[in-house]
């Protein structure tokens, strides 16, 4: 199922950034890129995804996505093509950010949804690897 989760995370490429979007070419934020990448795989999302706002994970301290990660997704041990990266934006702040992981080793790259760049493929650099706080899996269909 990896390459096929990695061919559908591609085909949103271009999208462009719409908080709370989850609409292939129309609008995507991070939460409905893989949102819809669910959506193309098993239908219906597992629940109602509520408002959030930008700031919503920095406040509360409760790592929300984190959670809601773990309550659909199974747990990666291992790196693999098609994973679900969830990543927190700095040190101590709560996970807030998520994307598909794309490619391994040398070259490694995820597509995810980012603010005035939309859907995109980017390497998976030091930086972003260093920032990783979860690592996931979409069930088998």
């Amino acid at each position: 199922m990896s390459a096929a989760v990695v061919a559908a995370a591609r085909a949103w490429i271009g999208t462009p950034y719409v908080h709370q979007g989850s609409v292939k070419g129309a609008g995507a934020d991070c939460l409905g890129l893989v949102r819809g990448i669910w959506r193309g795989f098993f239908g219906a999302e597992p629940e109602i995804m509520p408002a959030y706002t930008p700031d919503w994970g920095e406040v509360g301290g409760i790592e929300l996505l984190l959670a809601g990660a773990a309550r659909f997704l199974l747990p990666a041990p291992d790196e693999r093509p098609g994973d679900v990266l969830v990543f927190r934006m700095r040190a101590g702040a709560v996970a807030k950010h998520m994307g598909i992981l794309a490619q391994t080793g040398d070259g490694a790259s995820f597509v995810h949804a980012y603010d005035r760049h939309g859907v995109v493929e980017s390497p998976l650099s030091a930086p972003w690897r260093a920032r990783i706080a979860g690592r996931f899996r979409f069930p088998p269909v």
